[in-house]
């Protein structure tokens, strides 16, 4: 993280869930960080919460205006930008698919236009999603070869967005100024997610009201990890090819096998972490209800970024959930989040860079 201190980076989509621990842990490394995005998502929202509206130079724009984000750019003269502004939830772009591809699509277009005319970026990193590949339901991971053909809305839209990032890496980017590459990140799950329709902030809100915690489709399997494995996974690659432009490319960040659960297994873990720090009785019950469309396997091959940068996972999925009821029994109990965040961040850092 010592090569942050004074950088100037940009990150699209800071206020959202990811945005907020991105540009926390970004500040700690005395990183001159800009946010680009709409208003926080959700209300509560983690990015006012733990007072990042008052610590950044914060930016409200759609990234579907490139007019405004080349201003922006322009203004600021990022070294680094790191692209997370999307659509990301599934359910959400069955409702609404046109502006699904119009965020995650021409986003990404908008995005990469604007570095294209920003001679002071050198590393770029476009965050987008395990469900970018054709799913085949096999018992294996994907690897970053494999065919890119998300299924739903959302997930062909961030098919996409890989397919655009590949093409403007080869039409305008081929002099290798400029380090472009992809990060295809498994579930992310960590305190301070207030989304609908995730599995995680469904299980707080659930024992904040005192009810049974309903899942859909418990047999799913998911690459879960901590939100603090792909976001520093992220500034790892950043920087590393901010140095070493031929380590530009795309990347999988996903945990190991054993972490990779069944939604109903991730859900008995909270419920007994949960009880076991408040002495409840907190359980779940299936009930199917006839959503659209999801896979029921999927897992991520991260050979590649193994071999490549020496990256592994830090924190299983067990250390994760401790982490998350850690975090959520502070919120309901109104204390400080930021702290919670701030500790979270140190231990995870003492053991990612021993």
């Amino acid at each position: 993280m010592e090569f942050y201190n004074r950088k100037k980076v940009l990150v699209t989509g800071h206020t959202g869930f990811k945005g907020s621990w991105m540009c926390r842990l970004l500040l700690q490394a005395g990183a001159e960080v800009t946010g680009y995005a709409l208003q926080p998502p959700t209300d509560p929202a983690l990015f006012t919460l733990c007072g990042l509206d008052k610590e950044m130079s914060s930016v409200e724009g759609d990234i579907r205006d490139l007019a405004h984000l080349q201003q922006v750019m322009d203004e600021v003269k990022p070294e680094i930008v790191i692209h997370m502004a999307a659509q990301p939830i599934v359910r959400a772009s069955y409702q609404n698919p046109v502006y699904t591809y119009e965020t995650n699509v021409m986003g990404t277009v908008h995005l990469l236009e604007a570095v294209r005319h920003c001679p002071s970026v050198v590393s770029v990193v476009n965050v987008t999603t395990d469900k970018v590949y054709r799913n085949r339901e096999w018992a294996w991971g994907y690897r970053e070869n494999e065919e890119l053909n998300g299924f739903d809305p959302y997930s062909n839209s961030k098919s996409c967005s890989e397919l655009v990032t590949s093409s403007y890496r080869n039409s305008f980017f081929a002099d290798g100024q400029v380090a472009i590459t992809t990060c295809r990140a498994g579930n992310v799950i960590g305190g301070g997610d207030f989304a609908a329709d995730r599995i995680i902030p469904d299980c707080i809100r659930a024992v904040q009201r005192g009810e049974e915690i309903i899942v859909r489709n418990p047999a799913s399997t998911r690459p879960y990890q901590f939100v603090l494995e792909p976001v520093y996974a992220y500034l790892m690659i950043a920087a590393r090819q901010y140095t070493d432009k031929s380590l530009a490319g795309c990347y999988n960040i996903g945990p190991d096998d054993k972490d990779c659960l069944t939604t109903g297994e991730l859900v008995t873990l909270f419920c007994d972490k949960w009880n076991a720090a408040n002495g409840t009785s907190v359980q779940w019950k299936n009930v199917s209800t006839g959503g659209p469309h999801e896979a029921s396997f999927l897992k991520l091959d991260c050979s590649k970024a193994k071999s490549v940068f020496g990256w592994k996972p830090v924190w299983g999925v067990e250390d994760a959930i401790a982490n998350i009821v850690d975090f959520s029994k502070i919120y309901l109990a109104g204390g400080s989040v930021r702290d919670c965040m701030d500790r979270q961040i140190a231990a995870f850092l003492q053991e990612a860079e021993k």
